[in-house]
């Protein structure tokens, strides 16, 4: 650092009212990388979301307090930047801390060796775009790992041994399920002949691509592979552990005819769609039957306070939405305030910022009733982990046709199951048996004539 620069403190931001500390998820700069006033210089996580800390200045990084995993407290420490004087800060970039070109240089030279095989995301991302074969890559951060700038550096000097257009043909091999036919209800018979590709239902929150292989940083054995637990799969590991031991779960589920339901969506999917621009899926009114359901048997919307059971009153429902490598529950406020089209936009703006990491932390707080829709992965029976403190996680699970008995006659209907998992401390079997009938009768009374606005 030269003498017209000095070094500045950041420090864990409070990201929420109720927030004390955060873990760091990744670091986005390194020592020596120049950083733009709010600019992002790291990602750190809480029990709930995922989040980006801005730089609060201009300068160059100069040294990592808090590492890759570690816990770090609101106002403590977590890095130092250097910030210019009177000198333009490209200097201080041109010249790292002499820990950091230490480190590189024993890495150079074939000192430790210990994370060379650990790749993180971006370079992982790097190497296949380019076709890089990481092997061939001196590494020159800790342990010889491979950084994203001994990437870039390699492709500077021609390097690359691979074609990217392997790459991009593997990412374009279509899926091997691909123009299969599912049981979709609201597909007749004749469009099943023949065979043709049919376009994936949408039922909800669901994964509309074939599924992607997430990147995992992982060191690799001979007959083993080792993969890092990140913050968020701790995160999410820590509240199921909690969960299955403190709350003692039942589980219970009925079969629900939905034949109704999927007439008056189909009747409505294609100007809603025209009109709204997002999709009018059966999740929206799976939901409106849920809420009015918990309206009726408010216990539903309670957590467990060791000597009292608090009953919400707002109804802000959790739903659980699967990525690539990990479940989100973010909330929908005051569901019982929302008509079936509200839910609707309410469930596309969700599922599309959890998926794109976009959600923020008042996202993810307030929920008092968790809803899944399991279906949309063709699961037809599932027995889901209350999202804790809540009392009580519904899931919906597959609409396929069965045939049933009316009136003593076999008919093909639309058919759907519902599961219920809930704490036995609050709630018991009669409770959940009648709830469950309630979501069954509001779902079974939608008709052609129901309005979504």
């Amino acid at each position: 650092m030269s003498e017209n620069q000095k070094l500045t403190d950041v420090v864990m931001p409070q990201l929420a009212e109720s927030l004390v500390s955060a873990t760091i998820a990744k670091w986005l700069k390194r020592p020596g990388d120049k950083v733009e006033q709010y600019e992002p210089i790291c990602e750190v996580m809480t029990d709930k979301v995922n989040a980006e800390i801005p730089s609060t200045v201009d300068g160059v990084m100069a040294e990592l307090i808090a590492e890759e995993g570690q816990n770090v407290s609101v106002g403590e420490i977590i890095c130092r930047m250097a910030v210019a004087g009177g000198a333009p800060a490209s200097a201080a970039q041109q010249a790292p801390t002499a820990s950091t070109a230490a480190s590189a240089g024993a890495s150079a030279a074939g000192g430790d060796q210990s994370m060379r095989s650990r790749y993180s995301p971006a370079v992982q991302t790097l190497a296949a775009q380019h076709g890089i074969d990481l092997n061939q890559i001196q590494g020159t951060g800790m342990g010889g790992r491979i950084t994203r700038k001994d990437v870039l550096a390699f492709v500077e000097k021609g390097g690359a041994v691979a074609q990217p257009q392997a790459a991009s043909a593997r990412a374009e091999t279509p899926s091997p399920f691909k123009g299969l036919p599912h049981a979709d209800p609201a597909v007749t018979p004749e469009q099943y002949i023949p065979v043709q590709p049919v376009p994936e239902r949408n039922s909800g929150l669901h994964m509309s691509a074939p599924p992607k292989i997430p990147p995992i940083e992982a060191e690799r054995g001979e007959r083993e592979t080792l993969i890092d637990v990140t913050p968020l799969r701790n995160a999410i590991a820590t509240n199921m552990r909690q969960s299955v031991s403190e709350i003692p779960h039942a589980w219970t589920m009925v079969e629900v005819d939905v034949t109704n339901l999927v007439l008056l969506r189909n009747k409505l999917k294609d100007e809603f769609k025209r009109r709204e621009g997002y999709n009018l899926t059966y999740l929206a009114f799976f939901l409106k039957a849920v809420v009015n359901a918990i309206k009726d048997y408010p216990i539903m919307n309670s957590v467990w306070a060791v000597n009292k059971i608090i009953i919400k009153r707002d109804i802000n429902i959790s739903l659980a939405v699967g990525t690539e490598d990990s479940v989100m529950t973010p909330v929908i406020q005051r569901a019982d305030q929302k008509n079936i089209a509200g839910l609707a936009r309410e469930i596309e703006e969700l599922a599309t910022k959890t998926r794109q990491g976009k959600l923020k932390l008042e996202d993810m707080q307030g929920g008092t009733f968790t809803v899944n829709n399991t279906g949309s992965f063709g699961s037809i029976l599932s027995y889901p982990v209350i999202n804790y403190p809540q009392a009580a996680i519904l899931t919906f699970e597959s609409i396929v046709k069965r045939p049933v008995v009316i009136n003593d006659m076999i008919a093909v209907r639309s058919m759907a199951n519902i599961c219920l998992s809930l704490d036995h401390r609050i709630l018991d079997g009669v409770i959940c048996g009648r709830f469950l009938q309630r979501v069954k009768e509001n779902i079974e009374a939608y008709t052609l004539d129901t309005k979504v606005y």
